[in-house]
């Protein structure tokens, strides 16, 4: 456990010691005020117009739907040096043949990842803070909609780390990645133009379809499996294809 932490610690260290920290956390900050403030004057048109306003429903549920969005872009960032840049540098063959697992390397930069990602939605408890004072939405769904975002993010970050063990190159990782993570998001764009069996196949592969009970407070077990099989999916074939390496080497 210790060196998982360890390794942990060393990818998280490594964000903040680059610019891809800042560059990220500044990008998210940036695009969720802007869709915070955007979404914020329409719930106040209603309000003051005399409708029946839910601030978690009309306020809270559509800010971070769309701010979701930002995942296909930042989360490829995150991802793309984890293996590739050990891979550029020489340094893979000195982590393969250090005292360390596969898993311990694998489960470590997945929680090195999963940090910055944290940190990066706890720029978000600024907005919630706010209307938490000003207004009385339910904690409830605000909670599992964390949960859910953060499950999501362990898929992508899962998946990320796969790209990026199969390249040397951070740019082929990232841009490989940023399509995987589009074809996930619109796969069920054209689910209502298949049968029915192939529009339930692709409706349950949507990653984006299976965060809306999320959103509403619901936290079903179909939706946990979905997450949990996708995240310990995504980290096997990592192991497979960091045990090739090894082979390799």
């Amino acid at each position: 456990m210790s060196n998982t932490l360890a390794i942990a610690h060393k990818e998280l260290k490594g964000y903040f010691a680059s610019p891809i920290a800042y560059i990220v956390l500044g990008f998210f900050a940036l695009m969720f005020g802007f869709f915070f403030y955007s979404l914020l004057l329409f719930f106040d048109r209603g309000a003051v117009g005399g409708q029946s306003v839910n601030v978690n429903e009309q306020l809270i549920r559509p800010v971070f739907l769309n701010a979701t969005v930002i995942f296909l872009f930042v989360l490829p960032m995150v991802t793309m040096r984890t293996y590739a840049e050990e891979k550029r540098s020489g340094t893979m063959e000195l982590l393969l043949t250090a005292p360390l697992t596969d898993l311990q390397i694998i489960i470590g930069k997945f929680l090195g990842a999963m940090g910055l990602f944290a940190s990066m939605l706890a720029l978000s408890l600024i907005h919630m803070a706010v209307i938490f004072w000003r207004g009385n939405p339910e904690p409830l769904p605000v909670l599992t909609t964390y949960l859910g975002m953060l499950l999501m993010g362990g898929c992508f970050v899962s998946l990320g780390l796969l790209i990026s063990s199969l390249t040397r190159n951070q740019i082929v990782a990232g841009m490989a990645t940023f399509g995987v993570f589009l074809m996930l998001w619109v796969i069920n764009w054209i689910a209502s133009f298949t049968g029915p069996t192939t529009q339930a196949v692709l409706n349950y592969l949507s990653i984006t379809d299976h965060l809306d009970d999320f959103t509403k407070g619901i936290i079903d077990t179909k939706h946990l499996v979905y997450y949990v099989s996708f995240i310990a999916f995504g980290l096997f074939l990592t192991a497979r294809s960091v045990d090739t390496e090894r082979w390799r080497g």
